[in-house]
């Protein structure tokens, strides 16, 4: 039954990985992971590898080479446990691959530990994760706006996001809340988001710590008259975040986002019925302003 909810669950996310493998990230970042598979069992250059098995056969894994694709898969297996996102669930595959394949490299021949190392760095400093350019229903604040956005109007309730550009958590993050904005949005429930990496002066004004030991990106603050009421993850006296899970489920539960939604229609209503009695009265205005024909003019 697993194997076959499994099965179903890659054939329904099929067109979303082939869309991944499109681009030079996923393509060099697979390349990278499969690098130790292939210099293994490549017939012409496994044969000249060093092999402790045994018989002798280079081009097989010895049982060393086994326990460490053995633990990684673990590792990996313990670490998506936690992940939201298929994205998530991919980065943590390709990052703890690319360990093993160092430590795979190093123990086999050091010159090809070195080299594999190299790659890596400049794969790091010179390709990144493609950022989430979906559709959504959200506003992008700065250290000059935000502030005055959130106290304009206090029936407006907001939800903002606060994160960094370079917080793998914050990427994977965003298609979920670009989800939930597309779901939520209306006059009386707003989405938001501020990039308190590049605007230090937010993240200590709302009390987000940008260090990774925190681990607070990213975290959503909710908005009621202006003011914080609620936030995710929490922060203990430490100063540290609370272990939360970021799914769209949780989101949901926590923020009563169906409540808030529910509140805010009536907010819709109410703005409308105002338009039309404008609308109204600015008509009736004009009539009354038109000249009228008297008896002598006929």
């Amino acid at each position: 039954m697993g194997l076959i909810t499994g099965v179903c669950t890659f054939l329904y996310h099929l067109p979303q990985i082939y869309k991944w493998l499109l681009k030079p990230y996923y393509i060099v970042s697979f390349f990278m992971t499969v690098a130790f598979l292939v210099v293994r069992k490549a017939p012409g250059l496994c044969e000249h590898l060093a092999s402790d098995r045994e018989d002798g056969n280079s081009c097989d894994f010895d049982w060393r080479e086994l326990e460490i694709l053995m633990f990684l898969s673990a590792i990996v297996m313990m670490k998506n446990r936690r992940a939201i996102t298929l994205e998530q669930h991919i980065g943590n595959l390709f990052l703890f691959s690319k360990v093993a394949n160092v430590i795979l490299f190093f123990r086999l021949d050091i010159r090809l530990g070195i080299l594999y190392l190299a790659l890596c760095l400049a794969f790091v400093m010179t390709c990144k994760a493609p950022i989430y350019m979906g559709p959504e229903y959200i506003k992008y604040f700065s250290d000059k706006t935000i502030d005055e956005e959130l106290q304009r109007d206090g029936r407006i309730t907001w939800i903002v996001e606060f994160y960094a550009n370079w917080s793998s958590d914050c990427q994977s993050f965003a298609p979920v809340f670009a989800d939930l904005s597309l779901k939520y949005n209306c006059a009386g429930l707003r989405f938001g988001k501020v990039d308190i990496g590049r605007y230090g002066e937010v993240s200590q004004r709302y009390g987000v710590s940008t260090s990774p030991l925190a681990k607070q990106l990213p975290s959503l603050l909710l908005f009621q008259g202006g003011r914080e009421v609620l936030r995710r993850p929490m922060v203990d006296k430490k100063g540290r975040a609370v272990s939360w899970t970021f799914n769209e489920e949780n989101i949901i539960r926590e923020f009563n986002l169906n409540e808030l939604f529910q509140k805010s229609k009536k907010l819709n209503k109410s703005a409308a019925v105002k338009e039309e009695a404008g609308e109204e009265l600015q008509e009736e205005t004009k009539e009354a302003e038109q000249p009228t024909e008297s008896k002598k003019d006929q």
